[in-house]
């Protein structure tokens, strides 16, 4: 693969591998320094994957960097919500804090459930990959995952129906 096809992927993809591995150790730096070895892995081994598999394959890779990560470290906090503080064009102050407080709700719901239910979540729902390609990155068949994207989404709409009750 020749390094101008590598920026290329890397232009394309690295916003959304940013936001989902952000996602997974809820630490802006750690989540870049996840990402470069993201494509570190990707520039040693992206010759290997089919042209039409790169996204997921990506994904894959992120994810398996994130484990490492884990395996070393055990144990991951939540330090910054600078993922979430970005304003759209036209939006009023009021409008962009109710959007802020939302994400940082759905965030927290979201850090609560199980892995295996947060990765279902965060890879179909966040990410768009496809139910076969998201399963395929977790390693389950894709009955399977359409249990834990379901189970997932059950816990995230009671807990925040338990939360929209309480207020």
């Amino acid at each position: 693969m020749n390094p101008k096809s590598l920026e290329d992927i890397y232009r394309i993809y690295l916003p959304e591998l940013f936001h989902y591995l952000y996602f997974l150790c809820h630490d802006y730096y750690l989540a870049e320094d996840l990402v470069s070895e993201t494509f570190f892995r990707a520039f040693l081994f992206l010759e290997d994957c089919p042209a039409d598999k790169v996204k997921p394959w990506l994904f894959k890779v992120a994810y398996h960097a994130f484990i490492d990560y884990q395996r070393k470290n055990r144990r991951v906090l939540l330090k910054d919500h600078a993922f979430f503080e970005y304003i759209r064009d036209g939006e009023r102050p009021d409008e962009v804090m109710i959007r802020r407080e939302r994400m940082q709700e759905i965030a927290g719901i979201i850090k609560d459930l199980p892995g295996h239910q947060k990765q279902a979540v965060l890879l179909h729902d966040f990410a768009e990959i496809p139910y076969k390609e998201a399963a395929e990155i977790m390693n389950v068949n894709l009955s399977y995952f359409k249990v834990l994207l379901f189970r997932a989404r059950q816990k995230i709409r009671a807990a925040d129906g338990g939360r929209r009750e309480s207020e």
